[in-house]
C-alpha cells in the first residue's frame, strides 16, 4: 500500500492528528479531570481495548486489601423521612463505614437513629431487644438531642461503622464516633459501641438512618466499603 493510500485509509477512520498525538509517549500531559463515563485505553493481552474508569476503579479496589472504596451517597438531603443504603456485597467488602456530614433534624432535640435489614431493605428490624448496648433497644442511637431549631445547620457529623455485617456466627458489631450541636448549643463527643444480636445466622444487607421525630432536614451521608483482601 502506497503512502497516499495509507493516509487515505487513516483519514477514513475519522482519527485526527491531535488524537494520534495523545498516544505518542512524548506528548505533553494534560490536566483534564477524570469523571464517571470516561474511557481508558488498555492493552488487553495484545489487543487494544477501551474500558471505563469505573471498571478500572473497581479493579484497583479489589487489589488493595483493607482499602476504602466509595459505594454510594445520599446526596444533599432535603426533608427526607429516612436515608437507606443497600450496597452491601460480602464478596468485595468486609466492613462498611458511613460518613455523616451536618445531618440536621427537622424537629428540635430529635435523635438520629439507625436500623438494619436482612432482606435488602424491604423491611427493617424494629423489634425491641434486637439492638443492645447497655440495654435493649428497637434501634441504634447514633446521636441524641440534636439541635434542629430554625437556623440550626450544624447537626451531627461523624462516622458509623458496620463490622462484618455478613457474619453469621453471632453478634454484628457497630461503632459510632460522632459529634453534634445539642439543644443547649454545646458540642459533645461520644463513642458508643453497639452490638446487634437479632437474626443471628442471617447476613445484614441494608441499613436505614432516620430521626426519632420528624424528618431529616438536611446534611449528607456517604457509604464506603472496606475492601477485603
Amino acid at each position: 500500500m502506497s503512502r497516499q493510500e495509507k493516509l487515505a485509509a487513516l483519514a477514513s477512520t475519522g482519527v485526527t492528528k491531535a488524537e494520534l498525538d495523545n498516544i505518542d509517549g512524548g506528548t505533553a500531559r494534560g490536566t483534564t479531570a477524570i469523571a464517571d463515563g470516561d474511557g481508558v485505553l488498555i492493552n488487553d493481552a495484545g489487543t487494544m481495548r477501551m474500558t471505563s474508569v469505573e471498571t478500572m476503579a473497581t479493579y484497583i479496589g479489589t487489589k488493595v486489601g483493607g482499602g476504602m472504596e466509595f459505594i454510594a451517597s445520599s446526596g444533599t438531603i432535603s426533608d427526607a423521612a429516612s436515608v437507606a443504603f443497600t450496597g452491601f456485597d460480602a464478596s468485595k467488602y468486609d466492613s462498611y463505614k458511613f460518613y455523616l456530614l451536618n445531618v440536621v433534624p427537622a424537629t428540635n432535640a430529635a435523635d438520629l437513629l439507625s436500623r438494619v435489614s436482612i432482606n435488602g431493605g424491604s423491611s427493617y428490624d424494629t423489634t425491641n431487644g434486637s439492638y443492645y448496648t447497655t440495654q435493649d433497644y428497637a434501634y441504634m442511637q447514633v446521636r441524641t438531642s440534636i439541635a434542629g431549631a430554625s437556623g440550626d445547620t450544624t447537626g451531627v457529623s461523624g462516622t458509623f461503622t458496620a463490622f462484618n455485617p455478613a457474619y453469621t456466627g453471632g453478634y454484628r458489631l457497630f461503632l459510632v464516633e460522632a459529634v453534634n450541636e445539642t439543644t443547649s448549643a454545646n458540642y459533645v463527643h461520644e463513642v458508643d459501641a453497639k452490638a446487634y444480636k437479632a437474626n443471628e445466622g442471617t447476613a445484614i444487607n441494608a441499613i436505614q438512618f432516620f430521626m426519632s421525630s420528624g424528618n431529616i432536614e438536611s446534611g449528607e451521608i456517604t457509604m464506603f466499603g472496606i475492601v477485603n483482601s
